[in-house]
């Protein structure tokens, strides 16, 4: 038996043909298929709702785009497409290829990223984790509405899990919550948000 060995995708490449196709993403030259289902959009649209109106109550000059990259400095063929992703319109100016693409270089203008987990929950869980740090994102959050992570990230037994990332001192620290609690995010302090609040 032969196997054809994977043909990886450069970042351009990527950009070419995948670009405008919310369903793919680039890790290391991977094509990765995010697998949206109805539910896990449903989850990204009220969550962003959510984070729409408190935006508005605080007359904060961030977006919500629909459809944005982030390519990590110092990665070759990385291109991630956070479900959703809250920027500051001042920093944008700064962000070499925002004019001409929906495409970040820095982490200069991201305020927060949310991943709703599909079954590719590992890069959710790890890579991502490791990416946003780096790149300075004061808040990730992993919205795992179906409990599909591993028992090391969401614990046993496994149930929908709502983890927030606090990045101190260039390092993830984290906080979970469950079904029927409150959740508090460093950056929206008066936000009132359940896990319940965004299920499918």
């Amino acid at each position: 038996m032969t196997s054809t060995p994977l043909r990886l995708l450069s970042f351009d490449e990527f950009l070419n043909h995948y670009g405008d196709d919310p369903r793919y993403e680039l890790i290391d030259g991977e094509l990765r298929d995010m697998e949206p289902t109805g539910p896990h959009e449903s989850v990204s649209g009220k969550l962003a709702g959510r984070l729409f109106v408190e935006i508005l109550r605080l007359n904060l000059k961030w977006t919500i785009p629909k459809n944005c990259l982030i390519r990590p400095p110092d990665t070759e063929a990385t291109a991630l497409r956070p479900d959703v992703i809250l920027l500051d319109e001042a920093d944008l100016a700064e962000e070499p290829l925002w004019t001409k693409q929906p495409v970040l270089t820095s982490g200069k203008a991201i305020r927060l990223v949310a991943e709703v987990v599909s079954t590719n929950w590992q890069d959710d869980y790890a890579r991502k984790v490791e990416e946003y740090a780096l790149l300075g994102i004061s808040e990730y959050w992993i919205v795992d509405f179906r409990g599909l992570g591993g028992i090391a990230f969401i614990g046993k037994p496994k149930q929908p899990t709502f983890t927030i990332y606090y990045l101190e001192n260039g390092q993830y620290r984290q906080q979970q919550y469950r079904l029927g609690q409150p959740i508090t995010s460093m950056l929206f302090p008066e936000l009132q948000l359940r896990l319940d609040d965004i299920m499918p």
